[in-house]
């Protein structure tokens, strides 16, 4: 047997395959193909547009696969939600659409929009968001350029951003956030049914998960005096209690933990002044809780 999986073309597609790797899986792209290698028997894959992801997963001609949850939305997808993987083509933060206008646009909020005309390439959702709200707007696909649209193409633009740069920078405002996006594992619901597939599938979702907790976290060991050892302990935040091991010289200890990567550099001169000796900091693969 083997599973049909979906990786994302396009600025997705390289953080995709670095995650895989930290996950353990290898997958390589011959050139000018769309049919990946993986190297694992039991799984074969298909690189398309993260736009698309869901009506292919949902049709079963994939089992599963890795898109925005703002492109399943899109497309009112079928499909079973089965993880949220906070990692994008930047790194890992999520991203929102917004509503925009130029900045000496009247329009305040989304009432606003009322009888406007609206550009964006998120059309579908877009359009029942509005509907939902009792606001009745022209919304048009934008093929590109979509920040250029205002105010002579378009009143409005709905445009996906990670921090609004972009958008300040064509001297927009934003007037409301309509959706926050970040990166999913959708499945077939038949798929799921499938006692071998769903384990599967659950089984490369807790790596993948594993892969991205490590991203952000870094192992720290040291050797430490027993008389210094509660000081120390005391600096050390870490997922659980410290491992401590004896050491042949009964006055030392080895101490070891897993903390975030950001912490590392404000505690380990805190940690020296201690007492601690022969520090390591070393990078994980995977953090699974």
């Amino acid at each position: 047997m083997k599973l049909r999986i979906g990786i994302p073309k396009g600025s997705l597609f390289e953080s995709t395959r670095r995650l895989f790797k930290n996950a353990g899986y290898t997958i390589k792209l011959p050139e000018r193909s769309y049919v990946p290698d993986i190297d694992d028997p039991e799984m074969e894959g298909l690189v398309i547009r993260a736009q698309e992801m869901g009506r292919y997963v949902e049709n079963n001609i994939l089992d599963i696969g890795i898109t925005g949850l703002d492109w399943v939305l899109e497309q009112n997808s079928k499909v079973a939600e089965v993880a949220r993987l906070r990692y994008g083509k930047v790194g890992f933060r999520g991203v929102k659409w917004v509503v925009a206008v130029p900045v000496d646009s009247p329009i305040r909020d989304l009432s606003g929009l009322q009888g406007k005309k609206v550009a964006t390439e998120l059309v579908g959702f877009t359009t029942r968001y509005l509907k939902a709200h009792k606001i009745d707007a022209v919304v048009e696909y934008s093929w590109g350029a979509t920040e250029a649209k205002p105010p002579l193409l378009a009143d409005a633009i709905v445009e996906v951003t990670e921090t609004g740069a972009s958008l300040e920078a064509n001297n927009l405002r934003i007037v409301e956030t309509i959706l926050e996006s970040e990166t999913v594992v959708i499945a077939n619901k038949t798929a799921l049914r499938d006692k071998w597939k769903k384990t599967k599938i659950e089984n490369i979702v807790m790596l993948l998960k594993a892969a991205l907790l490590a991203d952000e976290k870094v192992g720290l060991k040291m050797n430490v005096p027993r008389g210094q050892l509660d000081t120390v302990i005391g600096i050390l935040p870490s997922l659980h209690t410290p491992t401590i091991s004896g050491l042949s010289d009964s006055e030392w200890v080895a101490i070891e933990v897993i903390i975030d990567e950001q912490v590392v550099r404000d505690i380990i001169p805190s940690l020296r002044r201690a007492g601690a000796q022969g520090i390591v900091e070393y990078p994980l693969n995977k953090v699974i809780l």
